[in-house]
């Protein structure tokens, strides 16, 4: 796997802002090394499955694109792309609930990434710790043969 260099603060275009920055300013790009791992949907994202860094609970599952990982890899904070609002959102900067980043990873395939995060409050827009609490479905439990 390719080196991911260490995380340096950069200044981060506002929320709802998905063009490039004006000319003469440079904003950064996600390295060319990172993105090449990457496979995208046909609307450019990746599924980010976010989990909570030290209990393994899995919290939320959101969308990102080349801009949102690299605002992600950087900031120390997690950033979606919403598929509905058509806008990047910084996760916690209206509710408070934050999720500070502790790890990324992509998988085998390149089409999922999964973030480690230390959630600060509920996870959930519904008020609930996770996205999936409460909302499990009837399914025939498997067993290992003997």
């Amino acid at each position: 796997m390719p080196h991911i260099p260490e995380p340096q603060p950069v200044s981060v275009p506002p929320a709802g802002s998905r063009s490039a920055a004006p000319a003469g300013q440079g904003a950064a790009a996600l390295p060319e090394e990172v993105a090449a791992l990457l496979k995208r949907d046909a609307a450019g994202l990746v599924a980010a499955v976010v989990q909570q860094f030290d209990s393994g609970e899995v919290l939320m599952l959101g969308w990102m694109d080349d801009e949102a990982l690299r605002r992600t890899l950087t900031t120390g904070r997690v950033t979606f792309w919403s598929r509905s609002r058509r806008e990047y959102w910084r996760k916690g900067d209206t509710s408070g609930h934050v999720q500070f980043v502790k790890s990324v990873a992509v998988d085998c395939d390149g089409d999922a990434l999964l973030v480690t995060v230390d959630q600060v409050g509920a996870a959930c827009h519904t008020g609930t710790r996770t996205c999936f609490e409460g909302r499990g479905l009837a399914a025939v439990v498997g067993h290992r043969g003997a």
